[in-house]
């Protein structure tokens, strides 16, 4: 059993992030780690823990320390081909991988850039947590940028913070990395839902702006032209550099974050 005396938490940088040594996620924790683990992530937003060698079912059991597992969002029919893929095995693991195999996809989200986004924010009720288990690098790129919507919250101005409270924004999702949806047509068919555009976290409190480029599309309430102006504001907010921290990947790097206060993106990689 894992003892939490053996944990160290070293803050990656001003904006978020902290990797945290002396937990082999390989064994079984105990209780005083596993608190340990969930203070340092509410302080952190995003862990890091470096050199895992874990089956799944260890992955599994880890996550399952802080709460009961969501099951892998199904795309609908017309959109599944980007998501699904020949190796996509198990209801609660979304395997992310450009490889192929017989010209088929194995996994999700195949190569190149993902835009800002929240974990199905789209969904009645988003992923609370993610993980993420390095198992395979690209050659160069695809790195995970993770932006502190605690002060993206603290810098939207006090005039447009009034006029957007208690207004909710449409999240959207048509399974691409990069583009924005098209409001023009029937969305019926993709999965989409409203949130507020500010949420206090249930946990610690603090006020975050629950918005993202690639999934948030309109604000309620507001003509097209004024939302679309007022989001990319919002957009640019929740992306200025010195809220971001950028992880490069190494081999065996298990990450975890609170998709309730930060957004993510990739960068591009063949």
């Amino acid at each position: 059993m894992q003892d939490a005396i053996d944990l160290t938490v070293i803050p990656l940088s001003p904006a978020c992030g902290a990797e945290i040594r002396g937990v082999d996620l390989t064994r079984k924790l105990s209780a005083a780690t596993v608190r340990a683990i969930k203070q340092a992530w509410a302080e952190h937003l995003v862990l890091v823990f470096r050199g895992q060698s874990i089956t799944q079912d260890q992955q599994l059991r880890f996550a399952g320390y802080f709460g009961e597992l969501g099951d892998r969002k199904q795309a609908p029919e017309p959109l599944r081909s980007r998501t699904e893929g020949t190796q996509q095995d198990h209801k609660k693991i979304l395997l992310v991988t450009n490889i192929k195999v017989d010209g088929q996809p194995i996994g999700a989200f195949g190569d190149g850039e993902f835009w800002f986004h929240i974990d199905s924010g789209y969904t009645p009720r988003p992923y609370k947590y993610t993980f993420l288990h390095g198992i395979e690098l690209p050659s160069t790129g695809g790195n995970t940028l993770f932006a502190n919507m605690y002060k993206a919250y603290e810098a939207v101005p006090a005039a447009l913070k009034g006029k957007l409270r208690g207004k909710k924004a449409l999240h959207i999702h048509e399974y691409r990395r990069s583009g924005k949806a098209d409001l023009a047509g029937d969305i019926s068919g993709i999965p989409h839902f409203h949130h507020p555009v500010f949420i206090t976290h249930p946990d610690t409190g603090r006020k975050t702006l629950f918005v993202d480029r690639l999934m948030t599309a309109r604000i309620e309430g507001l003509d097209p032209q004024e939302s679309d102006a007022i989001l990319e504001q919002l957009y640019a907010i929740g992306e200025r550099p010195e809220f971001i921290f950028e992880h490069v990947w190494q081999l065996g790097d298990f990450l975890m974050w609170d998709n309730r206060c930060t957004i993510h993106a990739r960068t591009d990689f063949p």
